[in-house]
């Protein structure tokens, strides 16, 4: 699916289930950081029109995401958690060097982001699949839809800044990495760990 190369497997599912809170708090929180991913890579590549156009769209998706979800917790009493790192996130952010060319950079940032949005929305389809609250199970569902959509729109994105085959190289080390560290996770009430 996404060309992910490691399945969510089920028992995951239950993890989250069982930990209702602390995945919602997690997920309210993913919604913002990539709200505000989508916010630096305007201010850092302002003059890149469509880019802009195309990624204030989806701060403002994201944000109401974060809305959506912290709405559904104090539906059901409860209290938006406190932030916590998102290791997934920071290993993937290290999986590139660094690099001083700026469309180096937006490429890698284009497709961590596309990573990301692809495996929320393995992970949404995994929980909503696995889900007996309906409420939970349809919300997650149209999410996926949306996280779907928005690896798309990252990923064509880089594929506009530099040759295919170098960003399509990029991207498959890049998921290769991803599945790897994949295989030590689903232990957590995270959506991605």
């Amino acid at each position: 699916m996404l060309g992910l190369q490691f399945e969510t497997e089920t028992s995951w599912a239950d993890i989250a289930k069982d930990n209702l809170q602390q995945i919602l708090t997690d997920h309210a929180f993913l919604e913002q950081k990539a709200a505000s991913n989508a916010v630096s890579i305007i201010i850092n590549y302002s003059e890149e029109t469509e880019l802009v156009k195309e990624m204030s769209n989806i701060a403002i998706e994201e944000m109401e995401h974060f809305r959506m979800v912290h709405l559904l917790m104090v539906k059901r009493g409860m209290v938006l958690g406190r932030e916590q790192k998102n290791d997934y996130a920071i290993r993937l952010q290290k999986f590139f060097k660094k690099t001083g060319d700026r469309t180096d950079a937006l490429i890698q940032r284009l497709l961590i982001a596309a990573l990301i949005e692809a495996r929320s929305c393995e992970r949404f389809k995994v929980f909503s699949e696995n889900m007996e609250d309906e409420e939970l199970s349809k919300f997650y569902k149209d999410l996926m839809i949306s996280e779907a959509n928005h690896y798309t729109t990252f990923l064509a994105f880089a594929r506009q800044y530099q040759d295919r085959a170098i960003v399509d190289k990029k991207w498959n080390a890049l998921v290769a990495f991803e599945a790897e560290m994949m295989k030590n996770r689903g232990s957590e009430a995270k959506i991605h760990g």
